[in-house]
C-alpha cells in the first residue's frame, strides 16, 4: 500500500512536481482538503527549514491523524549573496513591483525580470545559483521528518523554454545545455531539487 500524504500547497506547479516525483516512489500526494478555506500562517522564518516546519506543523492540525507535507523552496544566487532565497516567490513584491505573489497573475514574469535586472553586467562564470527545496512532514502538530534537495546551475541572461514555472526559464543546466523550462517533466523531476527532496524524504519515512 502506497504511503499517503497531504500537501499543504495550492500551487499547481508544485503539486504537479510532487505527484510526478511521488509516483516514482510508491508515494501518493494529494492537496490538503479545504486548504483554500484555512487562513495561511505568516511565513516569517529566515530559512527554508523554518518556513517549511511552521507550515507543516500548522496545517497538520487541520487533518487529524494524517501525514501533512509542507515545503519551502526557492532560488539562491551566489552573486546576490543567496537572494532571493526564502523570498523567492515574493522577490518582485518585496521590491514594490507587485502587491503580492499570486499563482494566477504575472508574478513569475516580474520575479524573472527583477532577477535579470539585478544580474545585469554579471559575467556568466559568476551567475552560479541553485534551486533548494526543504520538505517537512508533520502529524497532529508535531514535525516528524525533514528532507532537502538541491540542484546547481547558472542564471541565463534571457528566458529559454516554455515549460515549468517560477525561475525555470532562467535556470540553466550546463551538463544538459538546457534550461529547466526546456526539460520534459520526467527529466526535470529526476534532476530537480523537488524530486531529490522527495526521494530523500521517502527514504527517511520508510526508515
Amino acid at each position: 500500500m502506497a504511503l499517503h500524504l497531504y500537501a499543504a500547497t495550492t500551487s499547481q506547479g508544485k503539486l504537479r512536481d510532487f505527484r510526478t516525483a511521488a509516483a516514482a516512489h510508491s508515494l501518493a500526494i494529494d492537496p490538503l482538503p479545504a486548504l483554500d478555506t484555512i487562513p495561511a500562517p505568516e511565513e516569517d522564518g529566515t530559512t527554508f527549514v523554518a518556513n517549511a516546519t511552521l507550515k507543516a506543523v500548522y496545517y497538520s492540525r487541520f487533518a487529524p491523524g494524517e501525514l501533512v507535507l509542507a515545503d519551502d523552496s526557492g532560488l539562491e544566487v551566489d552573486a546576490l549573496n543567496g537572494a532571493p532565497g526564502v523570498r523567492s516567490a515574493r522577490f518582485a513584491a518585496d521590491a514594490g513591483l507587485i502587491d503580492s505573489p499570486d499563482a494566477n497573475d504575472n508574478t513569475d514574469v516580474w520575479n524573472n525580470m527583477l532577477l535579470l535586472q539585478r544580474l545585469a553586467g554579471v559575467p556568466e562564470a559568476e551567475r552560479t545559483a541553485r534551486y533548494r527545496c526543504v520538505l517537512v512532514v508533520a502529524r497532529d502538530g508535531v514535525a516528524l521528518q525533514t528532507a532537502d534537495g538541491t540542484v546547481e546551475g547558472l542564471i541565463l541572461d534571457a528566458p529559454r523554454g516554455t515549460g515549468g514555472f517560477g525561475y525555470d526559464p532562467l535556470f540553466y543546466l550546463p551538463e544538459l545545455d538546457r534550461s529547466m523550462a526546456e526539460l520534459d517533466l520526467d527529466t526535470k523531476l529526476m534532476l530537480s531539487h523537488r524530486g531529490r527532496a522527495i526521494a530523500a524524504l521517502l527514504a527517511r519515512l520508510h526508515a
